[in-house]
């Protein structure tokens, strides 16, 4: 059975921790985007989970239908942040299980 040895199993743990703090940056600089109504609203949101831009077509705003026009913002918004977590999740799953990080694990493995 191999060596359990703390300290660098603490040194792989910091890596791992570095690489997901580096992958949350760069996702959190990176955008999705949304629609809902067929385009009359569009969102942008970003990887760290925050709405830069809303759009929303004139055409929306004279329908005078304030309740369907919240509606599709919610749609919008709820779709573009679903889309961000994802975009995080396959950023964060490139890592692979534990990112790398070897496992000195009882009765065998490494």
């Amino acid at each position: 059975m191999p060596e359990f040895d703390l300290s660098t199993l603490l040194k792989q743990a910091q890596s791992l921790q570095d690489k997901l703090r580096q992958v949350h940056e760069e996702a959190a600089a990176r955008t999705v985007e949304a629609d809902s109504g067929g385009g009359m609203v569009r969102v942008v949101v970003d990887g760290a989970m925050q709405l830069r831009k809303i759009e929303i077509d004139p055409a929306l705003l004279g329908a005078d239908d304030k309740t369907m026009l919240e509606d599709l913002v919610i749609v919008a918004v709820n779709e573009g942040l679903r889309r961000a977590q994802q975009m995080v999740s396959e950023e964060v799953g490139r890592l692979g299980p534990f990112g790398g990080l070897k496992m000195p694990f009882p009765g065998g493995g490494e």
